[in-house]
């Protein structure tokens, strides 16, 4: 990659800091290269989209060298466990450039309600803020665990990034530059504008207010790239600045406090969670908090899955619920903001959905693919809901912890990819008797849809949704124990528990490439581990954060 001269600048007790960059695709909000919210992407895909290091083929290559991907660091964070709750995956921001210098950061929260910020290049504490009075660990019940149940989430746009051209690896576009304000916090290269027109010449010259990144036009709650969101225990929903932690307006009331809540994403101006389990007398079902007028909506359903709604380009939500009663389960579609109800599908009393919904482009058609009890997956047409467009055989698997996840290869085969505990669902074939990642492939011919079986991973033992990232699965055998018996107590669930180990597997074939050994030294639990900038993330339930990829050169 190309440099250019960088200037320190110093003035009465601040610095600024002038960074010229030839090259660098490190927006501050690039959905498909940061890891934004829960399974990465308002699609709930899993995938980053490119990355300069990691491919298939370049982790082949560097096996055996100084340069192969390989464990970075760790750094154990001081955070207790609540039940079986503790650190969660974090989001990312590629690249924050201020008067510092360049910071890659990773948002990592924490179950006691506390934001671990760090430099994920050097492996250092940036910041750190507890949001809430730190409730002693361990408190609550198993289903109401109480503290921060859901990650830290950057604002995020509906539109579906788009799929990359494979064409080469590395930044192309050019370079542009800020300097950070005194006080302001860091310039974030989302925020660079272009000047302004030039007057027409009988004009007299424009004087337009120099923008301030920490304080957009209207100052409304939860606008632009440069703030994180945190979702505390008691309700509370909360907008920070991702430089330095600061509170950029008073937290907003959003739940109940104690509400069970996952799948925070903060879209158009609006955050929405799913809450589960009736704690702290929350309904179960979708939250909306418009961050302008503070207003707060509510569609109640018992939500299937763990990663929350997911959206299509439009920014509707497509909600799976588990169904009970003579009506089963459904996918709801819901209007932005006053979440009504817009259409459906209802396959019948005998379908229990167990897995949030995953939506991807096809060949011009907006898809779903969602996940049963039963071991089926049904892909749908988002334009039209009422009749499937496939629906896989069913099976004695079970779809664990909750969610799908897709990406396309260079060749246009379009991948649903999800982790079965159990028996393999029908069409494949391997050694995964305690559990696998398994991978579908999208066909169509003349019309018709139809889900074909890919591959099966290796035997993954209690896994999690898989991460893609430029054509590598990152499959996670988390090591969490799960009993059959829902009330085994989080302490027998933690003394049975065993180590997780990361592996790395060719998208196309489930082939595996490389894996982390013995190096975790806790199990994991949640969704799809994070990733992008060439480095992978587990948190473990100890208070350790393990990152893996490629060593950067400084």
């Amino acid at each position: 990659m190309r440099k250019r001269q960088l200037q320190l600048v110093s003035r009465a007790g601040w610095a600024g800091l002038l960074i010229l960059l030839c090259s660098g695709t490190g927006l501050a909000q690039t959905p498909g290269l940061d890891w934004l919210t829960d399974s990465s992407d308002a699609q709930r895909s899993a995938w980053i989209r490119s990355d300069q290091k990691i491919s298939v083929d370049g982790m082949k290559r560097a096996a055996g060298t100084p340069d192969q991907f390989q464990f970075l660091w760790k750094m154990k964070v001081a955070n207790g466990p609540r039940q079986m709750n503790s650190l969660m995956a974090p989001a990312t921001l590629d690249r924050l450039i201020g008067y510092r210098g360049f910071r890659m950061l990773g948002f990592f929260p924490g179950s006691e309600g506390k934001i671990f910020t760090i430099d994920t290049d050097l492996g250092r504490m940036e910041w750190e803020k507890q949001l809430v009075s730190a409730a002693p660990s361990g408190r609550g019940t198993l289903q109401c665990p109480g503290g921060m149940t859901t990650g830290i989430v950057r604002p995020i746009l509906p539109r579906i990034p788009p799929v990359p051209n494979y064409g080469g690896r590395g930044r192309r576009t050019p370079g542009v530059s800020a300097v950070g304000a005194p006080g302001a916090g860091g310039v974030t290269l989302a925020n660079i504008r272009p000047n302004p027109p030039a007057p027409p010449p009988s004009a007299p010259p424009a004087t337009p207010p120099r923008p301030n990144p920490a304080n957009p036009p209207g100052g409304q709650l939860g606008a632009g790239p440069f703030l994180i969101h945190a979702l505390t225990g008691d309700g509370k929903f909360h907008s920070l600045h991702l430089s330095n932690g600061a509170d950029y307006q008073p937290a907003a009331a959003f739940l109940p406090s104690g509400a069970n809540a996952h799948g925070l994403i903060v879209v158009d101006q609006v955050a929405y969670a799913a809450t589960m389990g009736g704690c702290g007398g929350a309904a179960d079902g979708i939250w909306a908090l418009d961050l302008e007028t503070k207003q707060v909506r509510s569609w109640p359903a018992t939500v299937a899955g763990t990663a929350g709604p997911a959206f299509d380009g439009t920014g509707t939500l497509y909600v799976a619920t588990a169904g009970g009663g003579e009506r089963g389960g459904q996918i709801v579609a819901l209007a932005p903001k006053t979440l009504t109800e817009k259409s459906q599908y209802t396959p019948g009393p005998e379908v229990r959905f167990s897995s949030s919904p995953v939506i991807f482009e096809h060949k011009g058609k907006t898809l779903l693919a969602v996940g049963s009890s039963n071991g089926q997956v049904h892909l749908l047409d988002t334009s039209n809901l009422a009749r499937p467009l496939a629906v896989t055989a069913s099976g004695a698997g079970n779809w664990s912890p909750g969610a799908l996840s897709s990406w396309q290869d260079q060749n246009g085969v379009r991948w649903v990819l999800g982790a079965v505990e159990g028996a393999l669902p029908p069409g494949f074939t391997g050694p995964a008797a305690k559990g696998a990642v398994v991978a579908w492939k999208v066909e169509e011919k003349e019309g018709s849809y139809s889900l074909v079986p890919g591959w099966a991973s290796r035997s993954l033992p209690s896994p999690l949704p898989p991460t893609i990232i430029n054509g590598v699965v990152f499959a996670v055998a988390s090591g969490e124990f799960r009993p059959a018996q829902p009330r085994v107590p989080a302490a027998t669930r933690v003394a049975r528990a065993s180590n997780a180990i990361l592996y790395a597997l060719n998208g196309q074939t489930g082939e595996e490439i490389w894996n982390s050994g013995t190096t975790i030294r806790s199990f994991t639990r949640g969704n799809a581990v994070a990733g992008g900038m060439s480095q992978v993330y587990v948190t473990g339930y100890d208070g350790t954060i393990y990152t893996f990829g490629f060593p950067m050169e400084h």
